[in-house]
């Protein structure tokens, strides 16, 4: 049985043990007061590592870098991270430019550049500026406790960090677990989401840490949308070190479960956290989708709703509107028989066995009004369920993303 799961208040990705962070501002974004546009992560030792990366057909060269790194198998000890450019669209030189941010940051960091993950974010179309990168290098300082520097360094129209860490028992031993991530807009992945990355001093065998990961994606970032776009340069990473000492974990480990709960608390924070700070965004949305026929009927259920712009609508205007439910319910993909849908809105019941309930509108709306909307289904055909995330939909998302580059 899984060991309790202890969230660290004020938790950021430096929470493990043999990490090092930072950031600093080289010119890349526009100038600002506390501004940072470039960011490194360093571990004392060699890392096992698993990544996810965007199903986009147009990625920026950086996942392919990184895919190519991880094809190779070999250790890491850290990423380098630029924001504000995301060295797509730009041809062959976005590749080598790529190449030259990992060895640059390598050199920097007395690694090897096959042993640095390389990541950028911004605007599609625009070269990386190589002068300000090394630059960038030369000037990050790392700490121990440098994680929301790194933080700060990821974000693009991010109002906030998104930072989590947590602490679990695995065989006796005490491991933290803990991550960033970035991302506001250009979000309905189908694999992570925007950037994230998560550090943990767990020794993990690599081909399990490479076995788990897909499936926690799906049930976590996979499950978040924000406007229905996806980047081409998403990417998700976990790197393990061992520097809790506890016995490598594999999937025949008594406590690989303990961790694997831990990993997945981590990344569920991660996506909450990057569906309240969607752009423009005003309410949380989540859609709690239970009795499908199977996890995959209610994944798709659970998105289709939080992914439906007349939903994301009706949330910001506080409308008790479930039509809209079953309507996505319906065009979802799940098996569905209408006889047998439940349906809630924040925890009051709207719909029993395919009948409307009489509701208290008015009671509703209010509920409605809170910063988290949660939508209750229960399709009652099986055992499958799952979680989605999103937010709703403003005007000044329009207004923001109408006049992005100008």
């Amino acid at each position: 049985m899984a060991g309790p799961i202890n969230r660290v208040e004020g938790g950021t990705i430096t929470n493990a043990k043999g990490f090092k962070a930072g950031g600093t501002y080289v010119g890349i974004k526009t100038f600002s007061e506390d501004k940072m546009d470039m960011g490194l992560l360093l571990s004392d030792t060699p890392c096992s590592v698993a990544g996810v990366f965007t199903k986009s057909t147009l990625v920026s060269p950086s996942v392919t870098v990184n895919r190519e790194t991880l094809a190779a198998g070999g250790p890491v000890r850290g990423l380098v991270v630029n924001s504000g450019i995301a060295n797509a669209g730009v041809g062959e030189q976005g590749y080598v430019d790529a190449k030259e941010m990992a060895a640059v940051a390598a050199l920097g960091l007395g690694v090897k550049p096959e042993e640095v993950l390389v990541f950028s974010t911004g605007v599609i179309g625009v070269e990386l500026p190589m002068t300000l990168i090394r630059k960038g290098v030369d000037e990050i300082e790392l700490k121990d406790n440098g994680g929301n520097a790194l933080a700060r360094s990821m974000m693009t129209t991010d109002t906030r960090t998104k930072e989590a860490a947590v602490a679990v028992n695995v065989g006796g031993t005490e491991v933290n677990i803990s991550g960033v991530a970035k991302g506001s807009g250009m979000i309905h992945p189908n694999m992570a989401t925007m950037l994230c990355f998560v550090a943990t001093d767990a020794a993990v065998e690599q081909d399990y840490l490479r076995a788990i990961l897909p499936d926690i994606a799906d049930s976590t970032l996979n499950m978040l949308d924000i406007d229905g776009d996806t980047s081409t340069n998403d990417s998700l990473v976990v790197l393990a070190n061992g520097a809790a000492g506890n016995a490598a974990l594999s999937a025949a480990s008594p406590d690989a479960g303990s961790f694997r709960d831990g990993l997945m608390e981590v990344l569920v924070q991660l996506t909450r956290q990057l569906a309240q700070d969607g752009e423009g965004a005003t309410t949380l949305v989540v859609a709690e989708v239970e009795g499908a026929k199977n996890v995959a009927d209610a994944r798709l259920a659970a998105k289709t709703i939080t992914s439906s712009l007349l939903v994301k609508s009706a949330v910001y205007g506080a409308d008790p509107n479930w039509g809209r439910l079953v309507m996505a319910l319906g065009r979802s993909g799940a098996e569905t028989v209408e006889s047998k849908i439940d349906l809630y809105i924040n925890g009051v019941c709207i719909m029993e066995s395919g009948k409307p309930v009489p509701f208290h509108r008015d009671a509703v709306v209010v509920l409605m009004r809170g910063d988290e909307v949660t939508f209750g289904v229960n399709l009652n055909l099986g055992d499958g369920r799952a979680t989605a995330w999103g937010c709703d939909l403003t005007e000044e998302y329009v207004v923001f993303n109408s006049a992005y580059t100008t």
